[in-house]
């Protein structure tokens, strides 16, 4: 089976679908839950690249999770398998990706459970799990993150993990309401979300804000502008009780939004969203220099 084409523009929670900085979860059919597009090798190429340079980055886990993460590899490769028995092919204890030069020893036991799950797919992985401080982010591979680095994150309870997030910080009312989505979450009923930023260009890896950060020397810092898109699912595990948080990255430039058919709905809602934000929200986002240049490129590409 040839891999699906990258389809752009994917996904655009700017539409006014997904507001900024609201929860927005919705029920998720799991037969949907990995998305793979023709970008996989590219992926799959710079989360070994990320490993093999800055390991402690991009993968940290408890030293009790290792149950866990194995149930997440099990479940991982039943899916895929199964939903994509012509990229995924087993060869005794290898996992084969198909057109790439990608295999997975998934019995290798000198590599963690999580990181082999996640050296399979282009989405990063977390593993969520509650004690009396709350849920904790106890183990993660993520290679992609989007202006934060794990190791500030790791260990850390859910509330402190979202803290830089306006809103969202401890003690808030959302950070209450999270805190009771991760305590309802029903095994049978994984639920996903979105969210946006504009970055000023398409690198996969961002662990700080550079990547937000735009060139001011240019005409116009909208040609320099990517969308970056963080589609967000969320499940219980059925034998550990942890929660699998998974984040899949898909990145376009600005100027894609032409090929829409429903370009000027998308661009509309687009401008209201960045005109809704506040200052600390411009300020998380990066924007409160460049907001309305960057309207004024919505506008000239539907002129």
């Amino acid at each position: 089976m040839p891999l699906p084409f990258k389809v752009p523009l994917k996904h655009t929670p700017y539409d006014g679908s997904s507001k900024p900085f609201e929860i927005a979860l919705r029920p998720l059919d799991i037969e949907h839950w990995i998305e793979i597009d023709d970008d996989l090798d590219r992926y799959l190429d710079e989360k070994r690249r990320l490993y093999n340079t800055i390991p402690d980055k991009v993968f940290a886990a408890e030293a009790d999770t290792l149950a866990a993460q194995q149930e997440v590899l099990d479940l991982l490769v039943d899916f895929l398998l199964k939903k994509y028995p012509g990229i995924y092919v087993q060869d005794g204890s290898a996992i084969n990706i198909a057109e790439t030069e990608h295999s997975v020893e998934i019995t290798d036991q000198s590599i963690q459970p999580l990181l082999r799950a996640a050296w399979l797919v282009q989405e990063d992985l977390v593993l969520m799990r509650r004690n009396e401080s709350g849920w904790r982010l106890v183990a993660g591979a993520v290679s992609f993150p989007s202006s934060w680095e794990l190791l500030e994150k790791f260990s850390k309870p859910l509330q402190e993990v979202h803290a830089p997030v306006p809103g969202l910080g401890p003690g808030t009312r959302k950070a209450h309401i999270i805190e009771r989505i991760f305590d309802n979450l029903q095994v049978e009923q994984p639920v996903e979300r979105f969210n946006w930023s504009i970055y000023a260009n398409a690198d996969l890896y961002h662990d700080d804000r550079s990547g937000e950060q735009f060139d001011h020397s240019e005409t116009n810092v909208a040609t320099q502008s990517y969308l970056r898109v963080e589609r967000q699912t969320l499940q219980k595990l059925p034998e550990s009780g942890d929660c699998l948080f998974t984040i899949r990255i898909h990145i376009d430039p600005m100027r894609a939004i032409v090929g829409r058919a429903d370009k000027e709905k998308i661009v509309e809602e687009f401008i209201s969203s960045l005109n809704s934000l506040d200052q600390d929200q411009l300020e998380y986002k990066v924007m409160i220099e460049d907001r309305e240049q960057l309207i004024g490129r919505l506008e000239e590409l539907i002129a």
